[in-house]
């Protein structure tokens, strides 16, 4: 499950979903310039997404996808930058959303992994075509052993 602007008004409700469903709870952070946003983006909660992610910490979250709102849908590509230090201050796998449209992105993906970016939610891109799942699959295992050698 994915919990979103709720994690955020009430943290414990985090926790104690995490102990009654482990290995399952994952929060949605969605950012404006490094705030979370909440309510479907309509409020800003003021609070910094790293150092939200980072009370989330210990309590069994599997994982955190983190949108950059600015350019979720807009097909301008993710916040490759704002994903990577996220992931890099944080032990939990990180998953980017919002702006993913080509393999290109799919390559920076493989790039920012070894910081803990360990997937990434592609929507628009496959409804409209610039993006096919196979071939994304395919890249990511080409890309990822490019990268070992």
């Amino acid at each position: 499950m994915i919990i979103g602007t709720q994690a955020v008004r009430e943290p414990a409700i985090v926790e104690r979903l995490c102990k009654s469903h482990p290995d399952k709870v994952i929060v949605g952070l969605d950012a404006r310039d490094g705030k979370v946003a909440l309510s479907g983006w309509a409020e800003d909660s003021g609070q910094d997404a790293i150092e939200l992610a980072k009370s989330f910490e210990g309590v069994g979250v599997s994982g955190i996808v983190y949108t950059d709102i600015e350019r979720d849908g807009m097909m301008q590509g993710f916040n490759a930058e704002a994903t990577a230090a996220l992931a890099a201050r944080i032990s939990i796998p990180v998953f980017a959303s919002g702006g993913v449209n080509s393999y290109e992105d799919i390559d920076r993906l493989c790039q920012i992994a070894e910081v803990g970016v360990a997937g990434a939610i592609v929507g628009r891109a496959m409804y409209d075509g610039t993006i096919e799942l196979e071939a994304a699959v395919q890249r990511v295992g080409s890309t990822l052993a490019g990268l070992a050698n």
